[in-house]
């Protein structure tokens, strides 16, 4: 085996890992948003209750979706939205670091951004299911 395959190979398990640990945190973070305290925090923040199941919806099915490999440059770009919003009018973009720091939500947009560019990769079911136009992988 020559560099330049086993190069293409760590890429793709490189890939894999990044969609996976984001889609992993998302998935973790958006289902937490589904328990009824999270109404509070959505009050506190002058948001109305009607948008709780949404805001958990749009983190945590784009993550089942970047972890599995489906619909990939979709849900990056549907979760580099999401965290824009939360580092603009959560965070308001006030410190990158201490209270209120958007330190993760920095680090997340920009792996979102990479995972919308570099696309799902050869692992994944995207690369399985051929029929899929690029545009959705």
């Amino acid at each position: 085996m020559d560099a330049h395959l086993s190069q293409h190979k760590l890429h793709d398990v490189v890939n894999m890992g990044l969609r996976a640990a984001v889609g992993v945190i998302f998935i973790v973070h958006g289902s937490g948003k589904f328990n009824p305290g999270f109404l509070g925090f959505m009050e506190m923040l002058g948001l109305p209750p009607e948008m709780q199941i949404p805001i958990a919806l749009a983190e945590t099915v784009p993550g089942i979706l970047l972890l599995i490999g489906v619909f990939t440059r979709l849900s990056a770009s549907l979760l580099s939205i999401v965290m824009l919003g939360a580092i603009f009018y959560v965070k308001q973009a006030g410190s990158l670091t201490g209270e209120r720091g958007f330190e993760l939500d920095l680090i997340l947009l920009t792996a979102c951004l990479v995972v919308m560019i570099a696309g799902p990769g050869r692992i994944s079911i995207s690369h399985v299911i051929k029929k899929l136009p690029r545009c959705l992988h």
